[in-house]
């Protein structure tokens, strides 16, 4: 037993020898000195000796004891001082470590700039569920049934009667059913369509389509909140122009074209979007009276938009979580 006794210490020595951290010593304390440790269990062995033994046994184990003890405070105070040592080398001058920070997504971005230029011209923001019933995605924009707009093949239907909205111009409508004029509105919003994805269709996108009603307005203050709006968005150099188009909800009705350059230097129009003064039909459908209000209305694609301000020449590039392509912008 007293052999044994002694190899406990000599073995409690020599591993803390080999104790080079913080880490390795506690483990060594949690093996020899711990309550249920090497060093503990060979003092309860004490007591189950012949009482002959048992003063020669304790002196032993008496000793082993504080020379494992004292070895270990002693390895103990020698690693914390090489720890604070290493702490005090720290060069608190040199650049931290770099974190990759996350950062709104380039559509959310835009959407964002296109709020705060119409919200410095006067508009407050609408928004709208995205399952929509036909009276308010066609039928209240004057859009017939025969229209081939409503082509259950040219929509996502979700039941009958319940479509994923194909244009954020159902939010006007909604607006124009609470609220009587005067009314000045963006609407922003995601729309479905089931076109063929190519480099500029995606069977979902974002819309940002504005609204003024009021008495006398007219199709002069349309242009000239247009050309407010390109030329805070895309530069005061920017040309844009109207262009002749057919919407079933205005009339007269125009397409807002913008003059951009390639890569070559080429110049050419690029649609941007539809315009036009609010159909009276529509009002008709909202119980505003058409002989007392008029009113325009607008929307432009936010992806086309983006695409066109910041040279994108694939639109699926938005939704494909490219890291490499989002961390541009």
């Amino acid at each position: 037993m007293l052999e044994q006794f002694e190899k406990i210490g000599k073995d409690a020595l020599s591993d803390l020898q080999n104790v080079t951290n913080l880490k390795q010593l506690e483990d060594f304390r949690i093996k020899y000195l711990s309550r249920k440790g090497q060093i503990m269990q060979m003092l309860s062995q004490v007591g189950k000796l012949p009482p002959e033994q048992k003063p020669q046994a304790g002196k032993i184990a008496n000793k082993i004891k504080k020379e494992v003890s004292g070895a270990f405070e002693q390895r103990k105070n020698t690693l914390l001082q090489a720890q604070e040592q290493t702490r005090e080398l720290i060069d608190v001058t040199l650049p931290g470590k770099s974190f990759h920070i996350g950062k709104m997504h380039v559509i959310t971005q835009t959407l964002n700039e296109l709020l705060e230029i119409f919200g410095r011209m006067g508009f407050s923001v609408a928004y709208g569920p995205e399952a929509e019933d036909e009276w308010h995605n066609f039928v209240a924009l004057n859009i017939p049934p025969e229209h081939p707009a409503r082509d259950p093949l040219d929509n996502f239907y979700i039941e009958d009667n319940i479509l994923l909205r194909s244009q954020t111009s159902t939010i006007q409508i909604r607006v124009m059913e609470k609220q009587k004029p005067p009314i000045r509105i963006v609407a922003p919003g995601r729309v479905y369509r089931p076109d063929t994805v190519d480099a500029t269709h995606m069977f979902m996108f974002h819309q940002l389509e504005a609204l003024v009603v009021d008495e006398g307005v007219s199709m002069a203050d349309m242009k000239t909140t247009i050309e407010q709006f390109i030329h805070a968005f895309f530069g005061s150099e920017a040309k844009w122009r109207f262009r002749p188009s057919f919407f079933p909800f205005t009339e007269p009705s125009a397409e807002v074209d913008l003059l951009l350059k390639d890569k070559s230097g080429k110049e050419s129009w690029t649609e941007m979007g539809g315009c036009g003064m609010v159909d009276p039909n529509v009002f008709d459908a909202v119980g505003i009276d058409s002989e007392k209000y008029t009113g325009w209305a607008f929307g432009f694609g936010i992806e086309r938009l983006a695409m066109r301000k910041y040279g994108i020449t694939d639109i699926r590039l938005f939704f494909e979580n490219d890291l490499r392509f989002l961390d541009q912008f």
